[in-house]
């Protein structure tokens, strides 16, 4: 149904008439000083009742007055998902993260690669989550505050690259940084999704300090170890096995887990990060009915464009009648 945002502006609808009402042009005598007092202006005829100009002012006053007023269309109320979990992402871009040992679709990918594109699906059934993203190497940053916007989660994440942040990595501030802008939330579950293959080696924060202070805020983490136990590398006789997930302290990311209650999971592969990932989604299961919501689309155009037509029309100059020579 139309709806007006604004309707304080119909208001002013007397406002031409109150300005042609006080002010009044002065008569021709007193509006022009006049040398020769015996000439006088003559009176001009005016045609009796009110032209179709004056009705195409008042149509284009009348619009101008309902495009100010916002005229909207309301639609029926809608239900709204929203959990009111404030869900943050922490990825890993340290160096070892380009590391080839993963396999996605058949095809080998590096352990971010990987991270990207199961990442972006689990991002994308988020719909009801406010969600943010912290990419973390030497150093953790913030990179999307929290929002409703996952698009632009997604995205952010998808235009990361290994190495953006340091090659080592500070698993303990990305943390902090997390638990920071979480604990600021009141009466939101807080959620925590960190994502590593090696071990703190940077950063002013241990990661078992970030975590009890995680814990103390009420912020559940979820950690997750990637990377192969076994990979082919080439040598001077040929290859040979070795495990390029040597540095992963999955101790220290199950402690924060179990303090925090939140799970760890290993994933030696794509298929087992999809996994982990589905299995976040289901200890944080969606609402499946939030508060309603009445969509509003902007109608103010239309009347707008029709208001400049109809003043444009009026402002036409009337047609010169010829006279017929006798």
């Amino acid at each position: 149904m139309p709806e007006l945002a604004w309707p304080w502006v119909f208001l002013a609808l007397p406002l031409p008439w109150l300005c042609w009402r006080w002010l009044r042009p002065p008569p021709p005598g007193l509006a022009l000083h006049l040398p020769h007092p015996s000439v006088q202006l003559a009176a001009v005829e005016r045609r009796g009742g009110l032209g179709w100009r004056f009705w195409l002012l008042s149509l284009a006053w009348l619009c101008l007055l309902a495009a100010a007023a916002r005229l909207q269309w309301v639609g029926s109320p809608q239900a709204q998902q929203r959990s009111g979990r404030a869900l943050m992402l922490a990825v890993d871009l340290s160096g070892s993260m380009r590391t080839d040992d993963m396999q996605l679709g058949g095809q080998p990918v590096s352990r971010f690669g990987a991270v990207e594109a199961i990442a972006g699906d689990f991002i994308s059934r988020r719909s009801g989550d406010e969600m943010g993203l912290i990419l973390f190497g030497s150093r953790a940053f913030l990179v999307t505050p929290l929002t409703y916007d996952l698009d632009a989660v997604r995205a952010q994440l998808q235009g990361a690259a290994v190495g953006l942040a340091g090659t080592e990595t500070a698993i303990g501030d990305a943390i902090a940084v997390a638990v920071k802008r979480l604990a600021a939330l009141p009466a939101q579950a807080r959620v925590l999704v960190l994502l590593t293959d090696g071990v703190n080696n940077a950063g002013s924060i241990a990661p078992l300090d970030a975590a009890h202070a995680a814990k103390v805020a009420g912020v559940r983490i979820y950690t997750i170890g990637i990377g192969a136990n076994e990979m082919r590398v080439p040598d001077l006789f040929g290859t040979h096995t070795v495990n390029p997930s040597a540095d992963l302290d999955e101790g220290m990311l199950r402690s924060i887990a179990t303090q925090t209650g939140g799970h760890y999971f290993r994933a030696i592969d794509a298929s087992q990060l999809a996994d982990a990932y589905r299995a976040i989604d289901r200890l944080e299961p969606m609402p499946q009915q939030g508060p309603s919501l009445r969509p509003r689309h902007e109608l103010f155009r239309w009347p707008l464009a029709l208001g400049v037509l109809a003043w444009l029309i009026a402002l036409v100059p009337p047609a010169r009648r010829r006279e017929l020579p006798a």
